[in-house]
């Protein structure tokens, strides 16, 4: 996008910016591409923007059947961390952490990330050990982690029921201060509007419709815009990994399920951090905007619907309402729901495919805005060098087949893995 003086800005206030130019370009799809990503979100985005920036690989095509964003990264509650206690998770997430911290500069967009702390409450002495076990394994690793007293959590967020009678008294808590959010549409269209920059060709309004596969390989995609031949296919579409992949006639271990939220009317800062919780399955942020911002569970049944369900998004209300009583005088304005690819083990599934030139990165569960650079850029590095970055080998596909899951609770895609 140009850029713009104060004086061109001031016109654009009052012809409703009419001359602006648009951020990227929408192009008709050529007839073959080196690498064919399919998905228009945050992570099929930064894939593009890492092949073309870090590898030079810029004869790419991002594939999208709606428009960008308009899946699970438009579709979150925007939150970033990487508190996670075992190493192979903990040390991908830091990584993408930390390209965060410099995403805005790295894009020349401002993503507007705020690390605010992600804050974890404890709310007995069985969740206090818990949170001290995984602080040291993270400092053990390098990652910060402050164990806090009920009075020091009290200090941080003074609007939580700290009474001796609440619902789920507050024993303490662990913060990790760097954590925080970002804006989800910026995020996507910072990473569209710098690989389109760079030569890669953003084509909305695109379904995949089947794959072509050519002796045992797949050498291209049949679309609703046509046929389009790639050196490679990439599948980054999030919570219908699993459809896609099986017009390649593969079977990944995942179950499609709706993550929803919600968000109340703006009022003046009152939650200064991401507040969740060790045992329970709700956590609430507030936006740039004032709103709070309420998640919960999924659904926990297959479903495709980019709509929520009542009965969950009430229990995760009950919960919010339960730590922060003063939020029931606030209105909903809108509820929303994501489409999540819960893998069998709560983590990603990142590499390559049994199907020869098929690549993934999905399986993301509740874990894919937080890991939206981390992955392009690993994503990336392993497509260019057609072998797994060594941050991402422990989430090949085949670890299930080896008996080698990644499960940081023991528990598979549970409630309490987040």
């Amino acid at each position: 996008m140009a850029k713009y003086s104060a004086l061109s800005l001031l016109r654009g206030a009052f012809n409703g910016q009419s001359h602006w130019q648009p951020a990227w370009r929408h192009p008709d799809p050529k007839a073959s591409y080196d690498v064919v990503i399919i998905g228009g979100g945050g992570h099929g985005l930064a894939t593009a923007h890492y092949l073309a920036k870090n590898h030079g690989i810029t004869n790419v095509a991002v594939l999208e059947k709606g428009y960008i964003g308009s899946g699970n990264t438009g579709r979150n509650t925007t939150i970033v961390r990487s508190n996670y206690r075992l190493e192979p998770l903990s040390r991908f997430y830091e990584f993408s952490l930390k390209l965060w911290e410099q995403l805005s500069d790295e894009l020349n967009y401002n993503v507007m990330f705020s690390p605010r702390g992600a804050l974890t409450l404890g709310h007995s002495d069985g969740d206090m050990i818990r949170l001290a076990e995984k602080g040291d394994a993270m400092a053990v690793q390098g990652i910060d982690a402050e164990l806090l007293t009920r009075d020091q959590v009290m200090k941080i967020e003074p609007c939580l029921d700290f009474s001796h009678d609440a619902r789920f008294p507050i024993e303490g808590g662990m913060i990790q201060w760097r954590g925080g959010t970002a804006r989800h549409d910026a995020v996507a269209w910072g990473f569209a509007r710098s690989a389109d920059s760079q030569g890669v060709d953003i084509i909305q309004q695109c379904e995949v419709t089947s794959m072509v596969v050519d002796a045992g390989r797949v050498v291209g995609v049949e679309t609703s815009r046509g046929r389009i031949n790639a050196g490679m296919v990439a599948i980054c579409a999030a919570g219908h990994s699993g459809h896609v992949a099986a017009m390649a006639g593969l079977k990944l271990p995942v179950e499609s399920q709706t993550l929803q939220a919600m968000v109340t009317e703006g009022v003046k800062p009152m939650v200064n951090t991401v507040v969740m919780t060790q045992s329970l399955h709700c956590y609430i942020s507030q936006s740039d905007k004032g709103g709070i911002v309420f998640g919960g569970d999924p659904d926990n049944w297959p479903s495709y619907a980019q709509r929520g369900h009542a009965v969950t998004m009430e229990l995760a209300v009950q919960q919010g309402l339960a730590l922060i009583p003063a939020l029931s005088r606030l209105r909903m304005l809108r509820t929303w729901a994501g489409v999540t690819d819960m893998s069998f083990d709560g983590s990603p599934i990142i590499g390559s495919t049994p199907v020869d030139g098929l690549w993934i990165d999905g399986g993301w569960c509740y874990g894919g805005f937080k890991a939206t650079p981390g992955s392009g850029y690993l994503f990336a590095d392993t497509l260019a060098n057609q072998r797994p970055h060594e941050i991402i080998a422990p989430f090949s596909l085949d670890r299930f087949e080896r008996g080698s899951p990644v499960d940081e609770n023991g528990t598979g895609p549970f409630p309490n893995h987040r």
